[in-house]
């Protein structure tokens, strides 16, 4: 099977610097067909690294581990107004998320699910199936 193309945006660009890499986006909803070896695939595309999956398209998220999972990583999700649940894969295993984190999202109106990576990644396409105002923010696992 051949490989799918990767998510990020690569243009030429005019001057000495050659190719300008733009940050991962796919400007729609999709689910996740699958997940693992470090990435996601989704929308017959593949992206290396963690994702958030929201009404305004699919990112690519720096975290790498739940440790890094906090208020900051989350001003994407905080910024997003058709969201009623999150849920955020946490890697290969549950991790509670910071109170701080969980304050901001119910501040937006916003309730958060943590769960396993592969977890959150079926519920997310479930839930989208049914229309759900919803997002994910998913760890990449191997």
């Amino acid at each position: 099977m051949p490989e799918a193309p990767v998510v990020d945006e690569i243009k030429p660009a005019a001057g000495p610097r050659g190719m300008e890499i733009k940050p991962a986006h796919f400007p729609g909803r999709a689910p996740v067909d699958t997940y693992g070896n470090g990435g996601f695939r989704f929308a017959e595309m593949s992206h290396r690294g963690s994702i958030l999956c929201l009404p305004s398209g699919i990112y690519g998220w720096s975290p790498t581990s739940p440790a890094e999972i906090g208020v900051s990583t989350f001003q994407r999700v905080l910024e997003e107004t058709d969201l009623e649940i999150v849920l955020v894969g946490t890697g290969a295993d549950l991790v509670p998320l910071p109170d701080s984190l969980r304050k901001a999202l119910g501040e937006k109106g916003m309730r958060a699910d943590p769960m396993s990576t592969g977890a959150a990644a079926r519920t997310f396409n479930v839930l989208l199936a049914e229309g759900r105002a919803v997002g994910a923010a998913l760890l990449a696992v191997d």
